[in-house]
């Protein structure tokens, strides 16, 4: 993996978030067909940059769900 390939995968994560709001980790990965690795490079480059949420779902606690930061 390459700095360039982790921020290719970090938009595809803030694409799909920006057009859904609120999305599980099942759900990102559908949408965006990242393998569990690359799907979290990608929360790892949007988290540091501030510009997402990870939080768990309240309706089912094994489950977290992420958004991005309203700004």
């Amino acid at each position: 993996m390459n700095v360039e390939v982790i921020g290719t995968w970090a938009g595809l994560v803030w694409n799909a978030l920006n057009e859904a709001d609120v999305l599980g980790i099942k759900q990102l990965k559908k949408a965006t067909k990242l393998k569990d690795k690359e799907l979290f490079a990608a929360f790892g480059w949007l988290g540091r940059e501030g510009k997402i949420t990870i939080q768990v779902n309240p309706e089912d606690e094994k489950e977290l769900m992420v958004s991005l930061v309203k700004e």
